[in-house]
């Protein structure tokens, strides 16, 4: 059967009663023939994001309606593969304590991607064997600082890595920690010298355009697109995610960014 994610905008909720919803629904899945797998509960923005195996929409959102009365704004059809990329699982977590309390995230996530220069002729100018080399040495750097600062490496784009994280802050921090990897290589090897560009935006996972994350990821490959190799540019969204940190943000003005109506802000975080 498809699997969906659905969004339900609850206004004043809190996570006990969201918990409660999730029970309710739990209760009365199977008269439906669906399978609520998980959820999570975003309080600041008033959301909460639910995964479900239903056979049709119209059926799960008979099932909500039943068992507790919230019936979802949006729902879209998913990969679980995917979902599990972006947002690290597919299933409830497993209880913190012997309390039995479920620890839920936001599911509101960071988007990074990062992208080699000059990737097409490195095969020209090393041959096929070293560029192979070099590019298993930009793979693992990158991976190294998402292990570090917990990114979700969500795929591979063949000269970059786009990678999803819980907050902004371990996004900026990531990024910087692979400038810096990048940096620390060109100087050990200055012929051969690597150099990307990284750009980042955020988001909630469900969107009317009815892709996972659809907005969010088009605009962090937008901005890391009009980035310069060795820097970092941010969206105004993740700027305001990095409140507390000691981050240098440089605001770099409006750009007018393909696929978006309206000029988008963006910062350079100096590192």
């Amino acid at each position: 059967m498809p699997l969906y994610m659905d969004r339900h905008y609850i206004e004043g909720a809190t996570r006990h009663a969201i918990g409660n919803a999730h029970d309710k629904d739990l209760e009365i899945q199977s008269k439906y023939g669906v399978h609520f797998l998980t959820y999570w509960f975003d309080e600041p923005r008033c959301t909460a994001f639910c995964l479900i195996v239903s056979p049709d929409k119209e059926t799960l959102q008979n099932a909500h309606n039943e068992a507790h009365g919230n019936v979802p704004n949006e729902i879209i059809e998913v990969d679980s593969s995917v979902v599990e990329a972006f947002l690290g699982r597919v299933k409830d977590p497993t209880p913190i304590d012997i309390s039995g309390e479920i620890p839920i995230d936001s599911a509101f996530r960071a988007i990074m991607f990062t992208d080699l220069k000059d990737s097409t002729l490195m095969t020209t100018m090393f041959g096929d064997t070293k560029a192979l080399h070099l590019l298993h040495i930009h793979n693992a750097m990158i991976r190294n600082a998402l292990r570090e600062y917990h990114g979700n490496e969500v795929k591979h784009t063949g000269d970059g890595i786009m990678a999803s994280f819980v907050n902004g802050d371990d996004a900026v921090t990531c990024a910087i920690a692979v400038q810096k990897a990048f940096a620390d290589h060109n100087r050990r090897e200055p012929d051969e010298s690597l150099h990307i560009r990284i750009g980042l935006s955020a988001g909630e996972p469900v969107e009317e355009d009815g892709d996972l994350f659809g907005s969010a990821v088009q605009l962090a490959a937008r901005i890391c697109a009009h980035t310069e190799p060795d820097h970092i540019l941010v969206a105004q969204i993740v700027r305001e995610q990095c409140p507390s940190r000691q981050y240098i943000f440089i605001d770099q003005g409006e750009r007018i960014l393909k696929g978006f109506d309206a000029p988008i802000t963006v910062h350079e975080v100096k590192w």
